[in-house]
């Protein structure tokens, strides 16, 4: 088994005046450790498109995770997509792509764009067949995979981007690889990528896509723990266990809070350096402890993590804040977003009265909610999560 592990991320652009999107992006992991990752695009815009990819990707995602052949999965799309009342055909293409013990990737295509695959930043060629099923002709690659081979697939808003407006034929296949090819970076995580690549297809609509759009990216990984400490033990007797099981942890270090500090720096005999600068006005500055990746405030930098998290989830459009910013919660969010495959927290359950909101139930913790909430969030990111309360 390998030390690899498959980072994913998507974005959508509704068209414009929609509503809903047609587009749907489906990303299941099998009881096998497979991940499958399936974009569909239904016929049209709207409802009627938007019943139809989402049916087509649940079907796929679905059946592919139990290990189903793909024959038995076209066909079960074709028996139960509705039938279209004006063009009277029942339609959504599709991409799938699904990723073996992270290790070997297939990928499966019907009538979306091409997948675009890189290998270290640079376009590489997957071998095709074809098979007919069902009268449709589908295509099938399999790649052996390295570290930092990255896939992208599109539907057809994003080489339709521009068309009319900005481009004369929209951002055709050979322009997106080239762009791709220059702004990727393997510190950029799936989403992040998925992210910038989309804006571009808005850029290039002028705010107004024509069509439905979607970019889902996949990224082979490294595994990267990164160990965040938030709050002092509820009993001072097992402080020096607490601390000893955190700087025990493989990866970078993040301790969150005065108190939490203090503790850490007595533990480790190295005093804390404050900084005085203010590099966010709403976000308390940094501290620095001799062995501490990262030394912040709590509560009111946890808070922001977790709007961002929240954000980075839907469409990400906070990603040029946090991305680039130096302060606390901006340190934070790279480290545990686009850094991270494990997190570990270590918890403190010490109650702060300030801490406290007389419109909860009594003895609730703001502090233990921030961290139920970022847990869920960043297991929704595809991270693993491990919790331990003291």
């Amino acid at each position: 088994m390998n030390n690899f592990c498959t980072d994913s991320g998507f974005q959508s652009l509704n068209k414009f005046e929609e509503i809903l999107c047609g587009d749907t992006v489906e990303i299941v992991e099998s009881e096998h450790g497979e991940v499958i990752a399936v974009l569909t695009d239904g016929l049209g815009s709207g409802v009627k498109a938007s019943i139809l990819s989402t049916i087509t990707a649940k079907i796929i995602a679905t059946m592919m995770s139990a290990s189903m052949d793909l024959e038995d999965c076209v066909s079960a799309v074709a028996a139960t997509l509705p039938v279209c009342e004006v063009r009277r055909i029942a339609y959504s293409t599709f991409t799938i792509i699904r990723i073996v013990n992270n290790s070997e990737a297939e990928i499966i295509q019907y009538d979306n764009p091409r997948v675009i695959f890189l290998r270290d930043g640079v376009y590489t060629d997957m071998h095709e067949t074809s098979v007919v099923i069902d009268g449709k002709t589908i295509y099938k690659s399999r790649v052996r995979l390295r570290e930092n081979d990255t896939f992208i697939a599109v539907s057809d808003g994003v080489i339709h981007a521009g068309v009319g407006k900005t481009l004369n034929f929209g951002w055709q296949r050979d322009d997106l690889i080239k762009y791709v090819e220059g702004v990727y970076s393997p510190t950029y995580t799936a989403k992040s990528l998925a992210t910038i690549v989309l804006g571009v297809c808005n850029d290039l609509y002028g705010g107004e896509p024509g069509d439905d759009t979607t970019v889902c990216a996949i990224r082979i990984r490294k595994r990267a723990p990164v160990n965040l400490l938030i709050g002092p033990p509820s009993n001072s007797d097992d402080v020096q266990r607490m601390m000893s099981l955190f700087f025990s942890k493989e990866g970078k270090h993040i301790i969150c809070g005065g108190t939490t500090s203090g503790l850490a720096s007595e533990f480790l005999n190295k005093p804390v350096k404050a900084d005085i600068r203010y590099l966010d006005p709403e976000i308390p500055p940094t501290a620095e402890i001799e062995g501490v990746d990262l030394v912040t405030e709590g509560v009111i930098t946890f808070s922001r993590v977790l709007f961002y998290s929240k954000d980075y989830l839907k469409d990400n459009r906070h990603y040029q804040d946090w991305s680039v910013k130096r302060d606390g919660a901006s340190m934070i969010a790279r480290m545990l977003f686009e850094e991270a495959t494990d997190i570990n927290f270590f918890v403190g359950r010490a109650v702060n009265p300030a801490h406290q909101n007389p419109d909860l139930p009594i003895g609730f913790s703001i502090k233990m909610r921030l961290v139920e909430e970022l847990s869920d969030a960043l297991k929704q990111m595809g991270k693993r999560i491990k919790v331990s309360y003291f």
